[in-house]
This record gives C-alpha cells, sequence and structure tokens, in this order.
C-alpha cells in the first residue's frame, strides 16, 4: 500500500512502499518473452502511412499496440540511431525519469525503496495494468520541465487582448501534445455593439480562428492533430449559430468527399 506521509524534514515520503508484483533482483524486463517486430499503418490506397522495422515488444502485445506505441510514442527521428526501437527504451525512459524525481522531491527514504517504486512501475505498464496519457510518453524523459496534463480549462474575458492571449496560450498547450477546453460565453454576441461603434464579431467567429490555429498545430510535435473544446451557454444569444456551425462545415466535408477528396482523418479536409 502506498501512502504519501510529510516527514520531519517537511518533505513528502511514500509511507509502507513494498513489493507487490516484483522480487527484488529481477528486473519485470527479464520474465516476459520479446520479439522483433514491423510496425505498420497503411492509409485507404494501402500505401504505408508508417513504418519502423525491427521495433522491440512483448510478445503478449497486440499488433495494433506495436502500431500505436511505435508510430505515437517512440521519440527520435526515424531511421537514426536516436530513434527509439524498444517498449523497455520507452518504458525506461519514462519510469527512471518519474523515480528520479521522487528521489529529489524526498518521497523516498532510501534507495531501496526507489528501485522498488521502479520496478513496480515498470511491472504495472510493462503488463499494461495500468498506462500514463499520452503527453507523459510524449515528453517525460525529454523535456527538462516536461508538459504532463493531457487537458487544460481556460478562461476567457470579453476583450481584444484577452482573446488573442486565449490564441497564444492553446498553441502552447497544443505544442506540448495536450489538449485545451474552452467556454466562450463570456464573449458578447454578434448582435452587440462595441465601444468603438461597430458590431462585436461574436463568439463563433474567433472560435473559428482558434480552430485554424489547431488544425495547424501537431500536437507533440508531429504525433497527432491538437485536440480543443468549445462550450456556450444555451442562454447566449449566439447560441443557434453555435449549434448549427459544426453541421454546416460536415455538410461542407461530405460534399468535398464526394466530389472525390480523401476522407480520412489525416486528410487535409479536416485541417
Amino acid at each position: 500500500m502506498l501512502v504519501e506521509a510529510r516527514g520531519q524534514t517537511g518533505k513528502h515520503q511514500l509511507a509502507n512502499l513494498a513489493r507487490f508484483f516484483t522480487r527484488p533482483g529481477v528486473d519485470p524486463f527479464d520474465e516476459v518473452e520479446w520479439e522483433r517486430r514491423t510496425a505498420l499503418i497503411e492509409g485507404p490506397d494501402g500505401r504505408p502511412v508508417f513504418q519502423q522495422e525491427d521495433v522491440e515488444f512483448p510478445k503478449a502485445w497486440s499488433q495494433q499496440a506495436t502500431n500505436v506505441v511505435a508510430s505515437k510514442y517512440f521519440r527520435g527521428p526515424l531511421g537514426t540511431p536516436q530513434r527509439e526501437r524498444s517498449v523497455k527504451q520507452l518504458i525506461s525512459r519514462v519510469v527512471d525519469t518519474i523515480a528520479s524525481w521522487g528521489q529529489k522531491g524526498g518521497y523516498f527514504s532510501s534507495e531501496e525503496e526507489m528501485e522498488t517504486f521502479r520496478q513496480e512501475l515498470k511491472f504495472l505498464l510493462l503488463h499494461q495494468y495500468a498506462c500514463f496519457n499520452s503527453p507523459v510518453w510524449f515528453n517525460v524523459g525529454i523535456e527538462e520541465r516536461p508538459q504532463c496534463s493531457a487537458c487544460f480549462i481556460l478562461s476567457i474575458e470579453d476583450s481584444m487582448e484577452s482573446i488573442l492571449d486565449w490564441y497564444k496560450t492553446e498553441g502552447k498547450i497544443f505544442k506540448g501534445g495536450s489538449g485545451a477546453g474552452i467556454n466562450l460565453s463570456p464573449l458578447r454576441s454578434s448582435r452587440e455593439r462595441l465601444s468603438s461603434g461597430g458590431i462585436a464579431s461574436g463568439p463563433v467567429s474567433f472560435m473559428r480562428g482558434a480552430d485554424a490555429i489547431a488544425g495547424t498545430i501537431k500536437s507533440g510535435g508531429k504525433t497527432r492533430r491538437a485536440a480543443k473544446m468549445v462550450v456556450l451557454n444555451v442562454d447566449h444569444p449566439d447560441i443557434e449559430e453555435f449549434i448549427w456551425c459544426k453541421a454546416k462545415e460536415e455538410r461542407k466535408a461530405r460534399a468535398l468527399v464526394q466530389s472525390g477528396w480523401d476522407p480520412s482523418l489525416d486528410s487535409e479536409l479536416w485541417i
């Protein structure tokens, strides 16, 4: 059982940290059967979208798991010696980094306790009993100060400065491999006047701008497209436009598909 406690030194410590899945002196990696595979993802036309040969995975892991992990979570330029090629490298990168943080933060009372934490966490990940979110796999052990949270909730005020800050903040979040959500209800509707005498653009207009920015940023640098959510209260004057805007975009997409555009999620159709 793990219990976090604060010792006399004021530092956090993990009390009663005992082995449950592992044995002292036995590496969890040595207790599973490994095999070499080819990670391959094909597009609708049958052409490889991603391919990495001679990757090392536990025999018990499926080909689907192999494809996802190799294409999304292995770090380093593809085709170079710096590229990760084994689940051993991936898990060790993350686990060793987290254990070192715990040691520096005073969470462990001894080297033996830290080693217990390392091996137990390694076992859980190796046997798929648990899994971290994507930003952890993307960034831990790579960045000096990694972004580890998967989702961020943002706020906004009814000012151009706040709107532009929102764009900037979301861009940084997407770059680190995370998603963001925001409620745009504080923004005045497209029927209201500005102090300059003009008419406000409305939340849907600014939402389209943020959507365009998200479409140009691949989360984690090159692993996936940005994920975002926008909410508008039902009593906002622009709620009807907000409800219909997605349906209209999907109609456009269907029309383009009928004209021969690629309907896959990696297509420019959805950017």
